[in-house]
């Protein structure tokens, strides 16, 4: 069966509460990092009124919504203690949902950390574990309203770069997804609650990432809107012979137009303003309906 979430049948996307319109790309999710370490702009927005500031630019920039997070999950990261993670969030997200309205993600695999953000205006949360790690997530998150992101890792951040290893990767990913989602709906998560995302750059190498990439309508678990995450990621710069992260610009637009064309509901991106500009040239090209009219 055809379980493709198909951008012209869907108008809107479902945050949590909030509703999303969709066009015919993808909806931005810009990417505000509130730590010391993240691979790309690690220390940058550590400081509260830096990461006010670079999250408004971002949705100025064109963000449809905000990817908060206060734990780094770049392959070697060391996990962070729930009070210095709260330190890190509370306040940025609280000052955010006070000045935009886009939806916002709160990125953490606690679930002291989640429930303080969804207190404090988060919309979903997105646990890069699949809800592994904390055994006290899963049952507040089926509790609450909020979105869930249900995403794919082999392994931990600490190690999961060390040896990655499948014998069909696309057919495992989907696989543990299907699985992973029958198990948030008899925790009492209803589906449309749920954007699958099959983890790109965690646990995977180069050919891993492509072969997902290539395959992304087999990704789909359920029906699934699906969210990529693969902004200025390792194999984009393996790919283009390019070590410093904040120079895979082209790398990060060659990912929207592919995924624009699968029809990928969400993209998570830290150059907000290039990946807008790009799209809105495709739109222009390729304006496809989201009503199918």
């Amino acid at each position: 069966m055809d379980t493709r979430d198909d951008r012209r049948s869907a108008p809107v996307l479902r945050m949590g509460l909030r509703t999303v319109p969709r066009g015919p790309s993808p909806l931005l999710i810009g990417i505000v990092n509130v730590t010391p370490d993240s691979f790309s702009d690690g220390g940058r927005y550590l400081n509260r009124d830096a990461a006010i500031v670079h999250a408004l630019q971002l949705v100025e920039d064109g963000a449809d919504g905000l990817d908060l997070g206060g734990e780094s999950t770049r392959p070697g990261a060391a996990p962070v203690p729930v009070d210095e993670e709260l330190r890190r969030i509370v306040p940025v997200l609280g000052a955010l949902r006070a000045r935009v309205d886009v939806p916002i993600l709160i990125d953490t695999a606690k679930a002291i950390v989640a429930r303080a953000a969804l207190d404090h205006g988060a919309d979903v949360v997105n646990d890069v574990s699949g809800f592994r790690f904390d055994p006290d997530l899963l049952p507040m998150v089926a509790r609450s309203a909020c979105g869930v992101v249900l995403m794919h890792m082999q392994g931990e951040p600490r190690t999961m770069q060390e040896a990655p290893e499948y014998r069909d990767v696309v057919v495992e990913v989907r696989t543990w997804l299907e699985a992973r989602l029958a198990d948030l709906v008899r925790a009492g998560v209803t589906p449309d609650r749920v954007i699958v995302d099959p983890g790109i750059g965690f646990g995977k190498r180069t050919e891993h990432n492509l072969a997902l990439l290539g395959n992304l309508d087999a990704l789909r678990a359920g029906g699934c809107p699906l969210l990529v995450g693969a902004s200025r990621k390792r194999f984009l710069g393996a790919l283009l012979d390019e070590p410093n992260p904040e120079r895979r610009t082209e790398g990060d637009l060659a990912i929207a137009a592919h995924c624009r064309a699968a029809g990928v509901a969400m993209l998570r991106v830290h150059d907000v303003r290039a990946a807008r500009r790009f799209l809105r040239v495709l739109d222009a090209l390729d304006p496809v309906s989201p009503a199918g009219q």
